[in-house]
């Protein structure tokens, strides 16, 4: 199936950050405000995975199945840099939130010099940022007022993933009965499902004028327990997977995370495994951490996620099945999904 370049998809990026200082400049906004402004969005926009963005106009390429047009491509490809300005005033936020060290190899922006808690202001532009472009590019679209609200949804969607995240889980205060797999099963919904996979494919419906009831329906049936089954791969991955291939260790157990790890662990542990998860979870401490993976082992947490894993894309491959393409909905959508996921190793 045809993909996007990546260099294609960045080289539209200047042209929207023009966009943005320019529509700042209208307000005589000083210098020195200007180049805060550039900085914040150089910082934190671009140089992620863009697997979000991508998304955008890979859809679009899957469900036309020819090449895009230039105007498609510039169009689909806003859309996709619209959503990783929704990931940046995101992550700025969260690592604020959580007092994270580093982002993307760098220091998170909040820990840049002279920055500190500006950046909440600075994660504030980033989400304006979004309806700007969208007044300025799409106002005319059939779809302009979908979009919008979309994006508002959106937001608010993963906003309260995070919300159930930051008060099941603080990281100072361990307290396990406070976990479930209903807890956990919301915030990975709200919190990463949404704008994760199910908003890129909805906005590239939305554009090309193909977001009939059915469609979007059967798209957010499928994208979100796929997003759900990629965070709890994220979370095996945390405690299994091989630092080296991921690129960074494990956090989970000593973040106190709830984690679907974790959850597994608290259902199937005897009294005693119990008391061990009670005395090393969310421990700043290494020595506490290998006798929470300790448990997992006992536990045979590897197999069961195995299990889960292939009665999870079963369903999936299913649900990919029944896609008929009557409304101009295509399976390629998906399968390219769920290709990029299956048994990841990072």
């Amino acid at each position: 199936m045809a993909t996007t370049k990546r260099a294609d998809f960045e080289a539209i990026f200047p042209s929207l950050r023009a966009e943005l200082l320019e529509h700042a400049k209208k307000y005589n906004l000083p210098a020195n405000a200007m180049e805060w402004l550039e900085k914040a969005i150089n910082a934190n926009v671009p140089g992620g995975k863009l697997n979000r963005g991508l998304s955008v106009p890979d859809t679009a390429l899957a469900l036309l199945g020819r090449p895009l047009t230039e105007e498609e491509f510039k169009h689909l490809s806003t859309l996709g840099w619209l959503t990783e300005l929704l990931q940046a005033f995101f992550l700025v936020s969260d690592d604020i939130m959580d007092t994270s060290i580093t982002r993307r190899g760098q220091p998170c922006w909040y820990r840049h010099e002279g920055v500190g808690m500006i950046a909440i202001n600075d994660a504030f532009m980033l989400e304006s940022g979004i309806y700007i472009i969208l007044k300025k590019m799409f106002r005319s679209h059939p779809a302009y007022v979908d979009l919008v609200e979309l994006f508002h949804e959106t937001t608010w969607q993963t906003e309260l993933g995070q919300l159930c995240d930051l008060i099941t889980a603080p990281e100072d205060k361990v307290d396990l009965d406070n976990f479930s797999l209903e807890k956990y099963m919301f915030i990975v919904t709200f919190k990463t499902a949404y704008y994760s996979f199910y908003l890129p494919v909805a906005l590239a419906l939305y554009y090309l004028q193909l977001a009939t009831p059915a469609n979007l329906k059967q798209a957010h049936d499928i994208l979100i327990p796929l997003g759900q089954y990629f965070q709890i791969q994220d979370d095996y991955l945390d405690a299994y997977g091989d630092p080296a291939v991921i690129g960074k260790i494990g956090t989970d157990i000593q973040d106190n995370k709830c984690s679907w790890m974790i959850n597994q662990a608290l259902k199937l542990a005897t009294p005693e495994q119990r008391k061990t998860l009670d005395t090393a979870y969310g421990r700043k401490d290494q020595e506490l951490e290998a006798k929470v993976k300790v448990v997992y082992q006992e536990l045979d947490l590897e197999n069961v996620y195995k299990k889960y894993e292939e009665s999870t894309v079963a369903d999936l491959r299913a649900k990919i099945a029944a896609v008929d393409g009557a409304e101009g909905l295509k399976k390629e959508v998906f399968e390219s999904f769920l290709a990029k996921i299956y048994k990841r190793s990072k």
